[in-house]
């Protein structure tokens, strides 16, 4: 399938054509795949927005959710949307010329979120609860304008572990990004197709076909948050444990209720002892 260079999505234009590219490829791709059906994330001729935001996870979203379509696998219409939050210095041409090259449905959307997040926001202060909760109120708006029943985030694997150990640290409990969640209103899905897909592979994938990256001058210019910190955390365990990141995902699915102190969620009361026989 990777070979066939006359039948490959613009997306795609100028992929390497090495074996470990083919191979990082097709993992990425089967990553989604599984995710996809095992959190029963695609109804039929549904209509998705694909959230691009032009960092490495979001291209690589974008990227993998076309070839499953361009494939006849995800029976979906996707359009792909970027938030332009009025940050200083952003690039507002490139996502519309790398989307429009490539002819894949998109829709720019300009909304100031910057302005207010810089005045309600104290110095010192992080910015990443308000950023996000704007970011998201206006992509729920605009999913709804656009007859869409899914928004669709680029968080990854190592977003998912990393706000497991945020809650489980600073928020006390254990809970993470679920990868399909439905909304407050009822009315939207919010799916995370990457959530089997490493960050690492994120970035090579990214790397390799040379994606326009847009760095973020807002909330990714802090230093110190805890979100980093965990991340330098989990950073040194997989070097002194390689694959231990893979460990604990895995453990987020495999959840023993029985083996925790959540009354509400496993009923002690009911275990009854049966008499010794005499």
């Amino acid at each position: 399938m990777l070979d066939q260079t006359d039948d490959i999505h613009p997306l795609f234009a100028g992929a390497p054509k090495t074996t470990e590219f083919k191979k990082l490829r097709k993992r990425i791709v089967a990553n989604v795949r599984e995710a996809l059906d095992r959190y029963a994330m695609v109804e039929r001729d549904a209509r998705w927005l694909v959230c691009l935001s032009g960092g490495k996870d979001s291209y690589t979203l974008l990227a993998a959710l076309t070839e499953l379509q361009w494939r006849g696998l995800l029976p979906v219409e996707i359009l792909a949307c970027n938030l332009d939050q009025g940050q200083p210095g952003f690039p507002a041409t490139v996502l519309p010329e790398f989307l429009g090259a490539r002819g894949v449905p998109h829709r720019i959307e300009y909304a100031d979120t910057y302005s207010i997040v810089m005045d309600k926001v104290p110095a010192g202060r992080t910015m990443c609860a308000l950023c996000s909760r704007l970011r998201r109120g206006n992509l729920y708006r605009i999913a709804r304008e656009e007859g869409c029943s899914a928004v669709v985030l680029g968080h990854h694997r190592d977003d998912i572990l990393e706000t497991f150990f945020l809650n489980l640290f600073h928020g006390g409990k254990l809970a993470t990004m679920p990868p399909r969640l439905l909304n407050d209103e009822g009315d939207l899905h919010v799916l995370r197709p990457l959530a089997h897909v490493a960050e690492e592979d994120c970035e090579r994938f990214a790397r390799a076909l040379d994606y326009p990256i847009i760095p973020c001058d807002l909330c990714g210019s802090q230093d110190g948050l805890q979100r980093q910190q965990i991340k330098a955390m989990l950073d040194e365990w997989e070097r002194r444990s390689p694959g231990r990141r893979g460990k604990m995902f895995s453990a987020l699915s495999q959840v023993r209720p029985s083996h925790l102190l959540d009354g509400e969620l496993f009923d002690f009361a009911a275990l009854l002892r049966e008499a010794p026989p005499r």
